[in-house]
C-alpha cells in the first residue's frame, strides 16, 4: 500500500490529514496505540509546517505519502517553506509545571517519543523531507 495526497498549508486542513494516516495506519494493521502515535507525530509535524515553514507565505501546500514497509508504516511529509532542523531543537525540560515548559520543542520530542524512526532532509532545489516510521508490534 502507498497513498499520497497533498494539503493546504492551514491549520483546518488538520482533521483531514488525521483522518488521511489514521486509514493509513489501519490498513497496515497498527494496533490503536501505534494508530494514536501516527496520528500525534503527524499532526505535530503538520502544525510545525504550517506555523514555522511556511508561516502564513505561498507556496502554503504540503504533501504527505504513507507506505506499509514489511517492518510497519512510512509517513513521509515533504513541503517547501522554510528550512528546519529537528536536531537543532533542544530537549524540552520535562521536570518543570506545565504551565512554564517552553512552547517550543514540545513538538519534536513528541514525534521521537512516538515514532520508531524520525529522519530529516532538506534541500533548495526539493526543499524539506521529514520521514517518520512506526514499527509493527511491541
Amino acid at each position: 500500500m502507498k497513498k499520497n495526497r497533498k494539503f493546504p498549508g492551514s491549520l483546518e486542513c488538520l482533521g483531514d490529514v488525521c483522518d488521511f494516516v489514521t486509514h493509513c495506519a489501519k490498513e497496515c494493521n497498527l494496533n490503536e496505540a501505534q494508530v494514536y502515535a501516527v496520528q500525534l507525530a503527524v499532526d505535530e509535524a503538520t502544525t510545525n509546517i504550517i506555523e514555522h515553514a511556511y508561516k502564513g507565505h505561498l507556496p502554503n501546500e504540503f504533501e504527505i505519502t504513507c507506505e506499509e514497509l514489511p517492518e510497519g508504516l512510512q509517513v513521509v511529509l515533504h513541503d517547501t517553506g522554510k528550512a528546519f532542523d529537528p536536531a537543532s531543537v533542544p530537549l524540552p525540560l520535562l521536570n518543570v509545571p506545565l504551565e512554564e515548559l517552553r512552547s517550543r520543542g514540545l513538538g519534536v520530542f513528541l514525534m521521537r517519543k512516538m515514532m520508531d524512526v524520525v529522519e530529516y532532509d532538506f534541500s533548495p532545489e526539493d526543499g524539506n523531507v521529514l520521514r517518520m516510521v512506526k514499527k509493527k508490534g511491541g
